[in-house]
């Protein structure tokens, strides 16, 4: 379940049986939705209650949606599980706010996950979730849709691929020091910079100021079905973020073969084994040195060793058995009524507590409210879709057969 898309909404079904929710709430700015508290859970509760649904699996700290709806689930008695996929600071305002949101959110949950251990003690840290609730359940790469280039790439001129959005939180302003002296110590050396963003522009200032232009090549977006033709055309994936919870990006591009330079930031130092990756600090003159280090370390690199390692280290098949694992433990906890759980919200602080005790009672009595007006018994439950996939499958087999009969 998530969002409307433009004008994509209501009901889509895609592969492997998924079923789709767009729910018409419009994003107004950078695809985010703005904060309803109450307005959601009509609509949640239909969706939970159609589809038979065991447990609720939200994403993201940014997402209203998805604190709306665990919030939803929880009142209704059903078990909810969060994954934060990202990492947060503490000063600043935005994270201050969020963190107390996240604190709201996690103080009656489950089980949570978490794509490293870095992020796992980050997210205990801004919420205050029993560790003992957290699992680490990395991300994965389908290594069948990033395989290394057939013919393995010359070193005559070493290429450096760049694919990120460029913004500042993913170290935009870091490349705009290192590719200039990266290009001044290396001749040889070509960028590739794929993604778009608002420090786009400092990378073209960049380029035109050191006259780099047909060393600097910038892609603009790149769709993902087409980051495997950019990534297989380099030697070198560069990442400049300054954080970042796991960084699939690598993942793709050590998949396709490239030898990875990072900052060491986050759970970046988790994804891969030392021989795989060069980490540096987020300083330029320390990039630049591990750039000079992974340039040296090239020859002894093979695109197809490093693809079949991949497929080792990484799959989505682990990921959804430890995930279910985990949906196993959610369905074990214990069941508890609203009067057991407010004592969790008052933990979150002397005001902030008491608010979201009244936050819990009203969405518990609108919810009363809702089984009134319309009871659970009156909304349909939709069909399985796997039984209309298996007779589909027996009417086309014996069509077949009556065919051939003919």
């Amino acid at each position: 379940m998530t969002h409307a898309y433009g004008n994509r909404s209501g009901v889509r079904y895609v592969t492997n049986g998924l079923k789709v929710y767009y729910v018409p709430w419009r994003p107004f700015l950078m695809q985010n939705t703005l904060p309803t508290l109450f307005l959601t859970l009509p609509i949640v509760r239909t969706i939970i209650i159609r589809e038979k649904i065991s447990v609720v699996h939200g994403h993201q700290a940014f997402s209203t949606l998805c604190h709306e709806a665990l919030m939803h689930a929880r009142t209704m008695g059903y078990k909810v599980v969060f994954t934060d996929h990202s990492l947060y600071g503490f000063a600043d305002a935005g994270s201050i706010h969020m963190n107390k949101v996240l604190q709201f959110t996690l103080a009656d949950i489950d089980q949570a996950i978490c794509v490293s251990h870095t992020s796992k003690e980050n997210t205990v840290l801004r919420s205050g979730i029993s560790p003992e609730k957290v699992f680490m359940v990395p991300n994965a790469v389908d290594t069948a849709m990033f395989t290394p280039s057939p013919k393995r790439l010359s070193c005559d001129e070493i290429v450096i691929v760049v694919i990120s959005r460029l913004v500042y939180r993913k170290g935009a302003d870091l490349l705009v020091e290192v590719i200039p002296e990266v290009c001044r110590l290396f001749p040889k050396v070509r960028f590739i910079i794929g993604g778009d963003g608002p420090k786009r522009v400092r990378l073209e200032e960049m380029r035109e100021k050191f006259s780099l232009q047909d060393r600097v090549e910038m892609l603009g977006a790149v769709p993902h079905a087409q980051v495997r033709s950019v990534l297989i055309s380099g030697h070198i994936f560069l990442n400049s973020s300054l954080t970042e919870a796991f960084c699939i990006a690598i993942l793709e591009a050590a998949s396709c073969g490239l030898l990875t330079v990072s900052t060491r930031v986050g759970g970046v130092p988790e994804v891969l084994p030392d021989d795989m990756i060069v980490l540096a600090e987020p300083a330029p003159e320390d990039m630049v040195r591990a750039v000079k280090k992974a340039i040296d370390m090239l020859p002894g690199i093979d695109p197809q060793v490093m693809h079949l390692r991949m497929k080792k280290l990484y799959s989505w098949d682990d990921v959804a058995k430890r995930t279910e694992i985990v949906y196993d433990r959610a369905m074990q906890s214990s069941t508890t009524n609203l009067l057991d759980r407010l004592p969790r919200y008052l933990t979150c602080g002397s005001w902030a507590g008491k608010l979201f005790c009244i936050v819990m009672i009203i969405n518990y009595l609108l919810w009363r409210l809702l089984e009134f007006l319309q009871p659970a018994e009156g909304i349909e439950e939709v069909p399985d879709i796997g039984p209309l996939h298996a007779q589909l499958d027996s009417r086309d087999n014996l069509c077949e057969a009556e065919e051939k009969r003919i």
